[in-house]
């Protein structure tokens, strides 16, 4: 594929930090939606958004009387909710708390017929955390710079789809987690994994354990939130000895020992003079650490190996 000409947008988290904080709330209200009417699939796959064309998305969502959308429209500043029976509501995204974020989207919920309870509790955060509708502190809602976050999520999907058609053992959808508001896709050895010892803030251990049931070498990229800068990273479970001291590219990609993850500074990828190879490298020898260290059976994972030997027999 050919190199996006576009530019990568700076990002600065302290610019919109107060805004990554609201709308992280209000996807999680919005993913939360989903999960209660989606049959669960393996590793929480059921419950994700998804990068769109005008931002984040949950997909056609299966309610008892019809089937909905819900979509974060960061072009128009709108959330969006629209039925198979050509209905649609929308209201604007602005400066608005959380609690009434949640009123409202309920309610538009029940107008469109689809009325629906979710568990009120943000889940993925450290404590103390309010409840979605008891949450007046979080407001902010800057639209230029979530809609330049949203731009780098729209390249960096690209680069991501790219790296995961690499693999042809298992490998999840590139997909945003609006638990820790990351967007990220994960590859598997094949093995089944250690029990994972859990502790997600608000989050029973058993999601965890399920989540790393096999072993994964997963990467993403999340604002940075608890870093104080947007970063990629990617990481394994269970990290194999010599993990952490192996050397990855770019230079400036290295492993976080307080994370327990390799990070890639956005700021890095953004100013190289070809972002997406850049990111493809970070994400190509962070995997292979994990692959080569962890003994995986590359050559019967990896696309490139599998059509060699197509054209070689």
């Amino acid at each position: 594929m050919p190199v996006s000409p576009v530019p990568w947008p700076a990002i600065p988290l302290g610019d919109w930090q107060d805004t990554a904080q609201t709308v992280h709330l209000w996807t999680q209200i919005v993913g939360k939606t989903r999960m209660v009417h989606a049959p669960a699939l393996n590793h929480s796959w059921h419950v994700t958004l998804y990068v769109s064309a005008r931002g984040l998305t949950t997909g056609p969502i299966h309610h008892p009387t019809t089937t909905f959308e819900i979509e974060f429209d960061f072009i128009r500043h709108q959330l969006r909710v629209t039925t198979v029976n050509g209905d649609e509501r929308n209201f604007a995204l602005r400066p608005m708390a959380v609690a009434e974020f949640y009123d409202t989207l309920m309610q538009t919920l029940r107008d469109l017929g689809v009325p629906t309870r979710i568990w009120s509790q943000p889940v993925e955060l450290p404590d103390p955390v309010l409840r979605f509708p008891e949450d007046t502190i979080h407001s902010a809602y800057d639209a230029r710079a979530m809609h330049d976050y949203w731009l780098v999520l729209v390249r960096v999907h690209r680069v991501f789809t790219m790296f995961r058609a690499r693999f042809v053992g298992k490998v999840s959808p590139v997909q945003f987690f609006w638990g820790a508001f990351d967007l990220a896709v994960t590859r598997f050895s094949g093995r089944s994994a250690p029990l994972h010892p859990g502790g997600a803030p608000n989050c029973a251990d058993w999601v965890m354990q399920e989540a790393y049931s096999h072993e994964v070498c997963s990467a993403g990229f999340w604002p940075g939130t608890g870093l104080g800068e947007a970063a990629f990273y990617s990481y394994a479970y269970p990290e194999p000895p010599g993990y952490r001291e192996a050397r990855v590219q770019p230079l400036e990609g290295a492993y976080h020992p307080a994370i327990g993850e390799f990070l890639l500074p956005y700021e890095a990828v953004r100013s190289a003079a070809d972002p997406e190879a850049t990111l493809l490298a970070f994400l190509q020898s962070t995997y292979e650490v994990a692959a080569d260290l962890g003994h995986w059976a590359r050559a019967d994972l990896e696309w490139r190996e599998k059509r060699a030997s197509a054209q070689n027999s």
